[in-house]
């Protein structure tokens, strides 16, 4: 056995100085903006670091500041679950909106017994650039990956190290175990404007603004490249955290524990007092938007009060407790070339205006929505009309206002065509109904490639490489008129398709395959009923004991399940009674979809029915969403929060703050191997 190699005590004490000195530096110049020493001393002592690496590489540590650019090249970005998902915020574009929000925030907390005469919030801009999180363990970063759909990301962790201002390891003496952040990694807009001095010096494409190049520079599969970019990243909050984080119990505290942990956060950000408070730092804000050093589109109020977070939880994907008061979007005149109607998965009629392509917000906007028909005809938008367009939230472009003073003689009206643009297929608008469509259903194609979408999306049957040129294809050459032919198709077809070789045929094959192990509430999702979404689905699932318990049920029965008023029960109702889908959904069964049978409990026979749930810590058995749905199934409500009316929270490995809260409140807390007992005597 080879005996393990001896350093001389002198060369690990120098690497362990030029380390931690240069980590000094790199905190000082890109978080603290102080720097200490001139550029060349930190290239000295940078360079002294490189040469006793390289000449000792079995030294090299992964903190260490050259490894910030070392990864190799990565052949595809990896998926990443968050531990905790990654929320996304309501937008208020009025004082108004935000008036609103902030008297249901009250509401909401003086009904769970909190008195208060106004809400303290912290008060922070809203970056435009990219949401990430970031997770250290024992103080090292671990990984990083991109927001995602707010469930699951991707792995960019090779790109992030390149970014100076983010640590490789955390600083000060309490480091957690665990510490998962959440952040936005931003293009400063003097590096947004060098970079693109430079690109054009030699003759590169250049990007349109920084939101686009920050967003585009983490989507690099080179890290080398990366690194080349000028990217920023502040830190505004915290995912998964050690329990020794539950001590911090304001907003402000939080981020305060990160600045220590040498985590950079917004120095703009300050707390304020109630909607006078949330107002006077908007107008600021707004005042100095042009003279910050990076590009915001509004700021965001957060009730400081983390309890008062955890009572208030979250609808949907959207947290109660935060929103963001957006600033006037950006806008500029154009002229309407054309309006078309786009037919979409549910046979509605879209109105879209072609434009005189113009430059709004940092990009280029050739078409805007309008909505539907009562939305032309209240605007009055013709062809011809010259037409103020902005980027609504700065994102969708959106005609504001047709200038009536200038529209030519010949401004053409547009009406709602009688016939289906796609398919001929006659167009339909109740009386009651803004929205007109295409009675056409699966027989009209446009329908078709998008019900194709919906069910083959991540959040229904997940058939990952069924993408939307594919899918235009297969539609077109007549190869999927229903759902249930994306399962009959053959390496010989798809070896047909543009673009298509063996080994992509077989993938995709074997994609169809491994879709068919599915959950009951994907499936409904992914038929696509009218009304019917993720949440719908989850009830519906729990409510009934097959598909064909929930396909005989007549609306009565439908509107017994949480969720269900009289509307969702008639599109589920006439959705099921339509013969063609259900043949369609016959031949899907046909082909092997299955998914597991969790049988509903008696009225009396779960221990969890009719009780308050919550789950949190990491679960080794199942994901989250797995067990919320065999909850649901056990006749359980699984809320996002503890409160006093929380029954039993189940804790899994490293729970925190919610674990603790329930200890103090003294609720029962359950282990996951007592939830999998539950389970098992349902079955």
């Amino acid at each position: 056995m080879p005996r393990k190699k001896r350093f001389d005590s002198a060369l690990l004490g120098e690497l362990e100085q030029l380390r931690r000195v240069l980590e000094e530096h790199n905190y000082a110049y890109f978080v603290m903006d102080d720097p200490i020493v001139p550029d060349a001393e930190y290239d000295r002592l940078l360079r002294r670091l490189i040469e006793l690496e390289q000449a000792h590489p079995e030294l090299v540590t992964p903190d260490s500041p050259t490894q910030r650019v070392g990864a190799t090249p990565i052949g595809q970005f990896r998926e990443v679950r968050h531990s905790k998902p990654m929320l996304s915020l309501d937008n208020a574009f009025s004082e108004t909106d935000l008036a609103g929000f902030d008297k249901r925030v009250m509401d909401r907390l003086r009904a769970a017994g909190i008195e208060m005469d106004t809400v303290e919030y912290w008060a922070e801009p809203k970056l435009d650039g990219a949401a990430v999180s970031m997770r250290y363990e024992n103080g090292e970063l671990v990984f990083a990956a991109t927001r995602g759909d707010g469930t699951t990301g991707e792995d960019i962790t090779h790109n992030v190290r390149t970014i100076r201002s983010v640590p490789l390891r955390l600083r000060g003496d309490s480091i957690p175990a665990t510490l998962e952040v959440r952040g936005e990694i931003f293009m400063p807009k003097r590096g947004f404007e060098e970079f693109n001095q430079r690109a054009l010096e030699r003759g590169e494409k250049t990007f349109v603004n920084p939101r686009n190049a920050a967003a585009g520079s983490l989507r690099q599969l080179d890290p080398r490249l990366t690194a080349t970019r000028p990217l920023d990243v502040f830190f505004y909050g915290i995912g998964e955290v050690a329990a020794e984080w539950a001590t911090h119990r304001t907003q402000s505290a939080v981020l305060e524990a990160l600045r220590r942990q040498g985590l950079k956060t917004c120095p703009e950000s300050e707390l304020v007092v109630g909607i006078p408070g949330c107002l006077a730092y908007y107008s600021n804000i707004g005042a100095k938007r042009t003279e910050l050093p990076y590009e915001i589109d509004g700021v965001v109020y957060k009730v400081n009060n983390v309890d008062w977070q955890q009572r208030l939880g979250f609808v949907s994907r959207s947290p109660r407790w935060a929103i963001a008061h957006k600033f006037p979007a950006q806008e500029a005149l154009t002229v309407i070339k054309d309006i078309e109607f786009q037919v979409g998965r549910t046979g509605a009629l879209t109105p879209v205006a072609r434009l005189e392509p113009v430059f709004v917000g940092g990009v280029t906007v050739s078409n805007s929505t309008l909505h539907n028909m009562h939305e032309l005809e209240r605007k009055d938008a013709r062809v011809g009309d010259t037409v103020i367009v902005r980027r609504a939230g700065d994102v969708i472009p959106e005609i504001v206002k047709v200038l009536l003073d200038r529209r030519p003689a010949d401004a053409r009206i547009v009406s709602l065509p009688r016939h289906c643009p796609i398919c001929g297929s006659e167009v339909a608008r109740a009386e009651d109904e803004a929205v007109a469509r295409c009675i056409g259903g699966l027989f009209c194609p446009a329908q078709r490639k998008e019900a194709i979408r919906h069910f083959a999306s991540r959040r229904a049957m997940d058939i990952e490489g069924l993408g939307t040129k594919l899918i235009d294809q297969l539609v077109d050459q007549g190869l999927v008129s229903t759902l249930a032919d994306i399962y009959a198709l053959t390496s010989e077809q798809l070896l047909d398709l543009d673009r298509m070789g063996e080994k992509s045929a077989q993938k995709l094959l074997a994609a169809f395959e491994r879709s068919k192990a599915t959950t009951f509430p994907r499936f409904l999702y992914g038929l696509g009923i009218r009304e019917v979404g993720e949440a719908t689905a989850v009830a519906l699932a729990a409510g009934f004991d097959s598909l064909d318990d929930l396909m005989a049920a007549d609306e009565d029965r439908l509107q017994r399940i949480p969720d269900v008023g009289p509307i969702v029960a008639s599109r589920i109702r006439a959705f099921f009674q339509e013969s063609h889908n259900r043949e369609v959904i016959e031949k899907l069964m046909a082909t092997g979809i299955h998914w597991p049978i969790v049988p509903r409990p008696a009225t009396t026979g779960s221990p969890l029915s009719g009780k308050i749930v919550v789950l949190t810590g990491t679960l080794s058995s199942m994901s989250r969403e797995d067990a919320k749905e065999k909850l649901i199934a056990l006749g359980a409500k699984v809320a996002g929060s503890v409160s006093k009316k929380t029954n039993v929270v189940i804790a899994g490995e490293n729970a925190g703050s919610k674990l603790n809260k329930a200890t103090s409140l003294g609720i029962e807390i359950w282990t996951e191997d007592q939830l999998l007992q539950v389970l098992d005597n349902s079955l």
